[in-house]
């Protein structure tokens, strides 16, 4: 649905899942116990992915040329992620949830209304993280998924989105993986070969 907010047309989120996100902050409104948790890992479980794509890396040496580009490729898909969700934001300027249901509990402060909601950029690159791992290692991409999910649902039980919102960004991020890791395996093998037999090696091979 479309609302009116200001100047430009403006993705109004309320209006789509707004009673959802009401039902989960009310959730969250009464699990003080996991209130901190929640809290830390949506600010600081970014660490983890970044060491799930280190890890898919260190396996990736055991592999071929082509394992070790998609697990390269992996850090990309990452960054482009975030990129293509900023876009996205650009484009909707969905204002946050706290701005359209300011009486709902919050765990988070409510970012500058510059700041939109859709999509999720911490959901967007953790799934984008998991995945890429996922294609690479299926214990260590189980574990990714499963960390990325519980990021997701920090991200609305803190306040800081709709459920849309990382529902999108998810799929977002996903996407965007398993495109940069499948170019980065059938395109950048050859090149990864060539840097596996100078100074590189250690890096790239065991």
């Amino acid at each position: 649905m479309i609302s009116s907010t200001g100047p430009a047309q403006a993705l109004d989120g309320s209006r789509i899942d707004g009673g959802l996100y009401t039902d989960v902050t009310e959730f969250a409104r009464h699990t003080h116990w996991l209130n901190q948790a929640m809290v830390w890992w949506t600010g600081y479980g970014a660490v983890l992915f970044v060491l799930l794509l280190v890890a898919g890396w260190w396996v990736a040496r055991r592999g071929g040329a082509a394992m070790m580009a998609g697990a390269l490729a992996g850090f990309a898909a990452a960054a482009v992620s975030y990129l293509v969700n900023s876009g996205i934001k650009d484009v909707f300027t969905e204002p946050r949830p706290c701005r359209a249901l300011p009486h709902d509990f919050l765990l988070e402060a409510c970012p500058a209304p510059s700041d939109y909601a859709f999509p999720s950029n911490h959901t967007t690159v953790a799934f984008a993280a998991a995945v890429a791992v996922l294609m690479i290692h299926r214990g260590l991409g189980a574990l990714g998924l499963a960390a990325a999910v519980l990021m997701a649902f920090s991200r609305v039980y803190v306040g800081a989105h709709y459920p849309h919102d990382v529902l999108v960004a998810a799929l977002v991020g996903s996407l965007v993986a398993v495109l940069c890791v499948s170019i980065g395996r059938r395109f950048g093998g050859p090149a990864v070969q060539r840097l596996q037999s100078g100074p590189l090696r250690p890096l790239l091979t065991t």
